[in-house]
């Protein structure tokens, strides 16, 4: 692996091409597809732009083809690939229309792109062609990988297609660079599918210390009372989209052994996983804590933001996660994590100082972790200022400084 990168004072301003095909990156995450890649796609763009750079981001319209501005010096463009609303299992299929669709936009750029960023497998299946035809170089980042996915589904879970799998060990051997979210990542890239560890660079995600940051306590009340939580029930919060990779089923049964806490479930079911969402309901109806759930569906940024604050901890009972944002932003609000001992998670989590990483997935020992932090305001407290301490040393101008360096390392490959 090559060490983490730091960027290059005055060289000139890049044309970076931001491929996220499947899936806007101003979408709402949590909604649909969204997640965290969108979250970390538009803020490391943004923060290039900042840096001088220009950023085009490309993403798949499901309508017609536009083009806006999201921010200064970042532009979004929706190529129409497909027509209609199309599951993510179904999007290989147009990953060579999209390709097409972002060579033409290329070559009518009034310049040319220094370099391509592909985010998930999807876009790199497109983009790679593209960049082997105008001789751009392109850098990958998974996000998720096949290859872990599927060694911890979930009971009757689909396993990702040997499609899928054997794309990302192409993708690894073939392009220029490959910027991991993690050090877990790492490992699986190297050891999982092959990738050279010279050509694989760590860059980790940050967090927006001021959207994400502790509230006055009128703020915390306020939320707390619009979810009807009381002021002596502990509140517990699982962020993300609803499906079983996320593991929010263990959330709700933990709920058994904690009889004065609140769950609440931020999230939608991501297509074709309704039926799991339904089984959460199912679930809190059979162990007696209907009453004590609220499932309110996914949130803008902002509103997500306080809700994060108002809670007493925030669960993370995911089955694997390249790195997770959540717990990040979980603790740049100054709220502690519990959070299962996987893949990235035992990164962004820091186990003893930010919060609690736990091995399996026993509800009672769940509980007991999260009890042991409702029960304790000290511990509350302590874990929540070194949570908000720990974030905030790395910002997503970090990011950029590192992607650059990354970029940058492709352009001589090429000539």
């Amino acid at each position: 692996m090559r060490p983490e990168p730091f960027g290059i004072p005055d060289a000139e301003p890049l044309r970076i091409a931001v491929v996220s095909m499947h899936t806007s990156p101003t979408d709402r995450p949590g909604k649909g597809d969204a997640g965290g890649l969108n979250v970390l796609v538009l803020e490391s763009a943004m923060a290039l732009a900042a840096r001088g750079h220009h950023v085009d981001v490309f993403t798949r319209s499901a309508g017609a083809p536009h083009s806006h501005a999201i921010a200064s010096g970042v532009t979004l463009y929706a190529l129409a690939t497909g027509g209609g609303v199309v599951r993510k299992h179904e999007l290989p299929n147009l990953a060579d229309a999209f390709g097409a669709e972002l060579e033409r936009a290329a070559l009518a750029a009034t310049d040319s792109y220094d370099v391509i960023h592909a985010h998930y497998w999807l876009s790199g299946l497109a983009a790679l062609p593209v960049s082997l035809s105008l001789g751009i170089p392109i850098v990958q980042t998974f996000h998720t990988l096949a290859e872990e996915k599927n060694r911890r589904l979930a009971t009757d879970e689909r396993p990702e297609p040997e499609r899928r799998v054997l794309t990302e060990r192409y993708l690894a051997g073939e392009v220029d660079a490959i910027a991991a979210v993690s050090r877990a990542e790492v490992d699986v890239l190297c050891d999982g599918i092959g990738a050279s560890a010279e050509r694989v660079w760590l860059v980790p995600p940050a967090v927006d210390a001021l959207l994400f940051q502790p509230r006055p306590v009128a703020s915390r009340a306020e939320v707390r009372a619009r979810l009807g939580v009381r002021p002596a029930d502990g509140l517990v919060v699982c962020v993300g989209r609803v499906q079983p990779l996320k593991g929010q089923d263990l959330a709700v049964r933990m709920l058994e052994h904690l009889p004065d806490a609140v769950l609440v479930v931020a999230g939608d079911a991501t297509p074709g996983d309704e039926r799991y969402l339904e089984s959460l309901h199912d679930i809190a109806r059979e162990i007696g804590v209907e009453g004590r759930v609220r499932h309110i569906g996914s949130l803008e940024r902002p509103a997500l933001a306080r809700l994060l604050d108002a809670a007493d901890v925030v669960v993370v009972p995911s089955r694997t996660e390249s790195f997770g944002l959540v717990p990040l932003e979980a603790a740049a609000s100054g709220t502690p994590v519990v959070a299962s001992r996987v893949g990235g998670l035992v990164e962004s989590v820091v186990d003893g100082e930010t919060g609690v990483l736990v091995d399996g997935r026993d509800p009672a020992e769940w509980a007991q972790a999260v009890g042991a932090i409702l029960e304790d305001v000290d511990l509350q407290v302590e874990l929540g200022l070194a949570g908000r301490r720990i974030v905030s040393r790395r910002e997503w101008r970090d990011v950029a400084q590192e992607l650059e360096t990354v970029y940058r390392s492709t352009i001589p490959s090429r000539a």
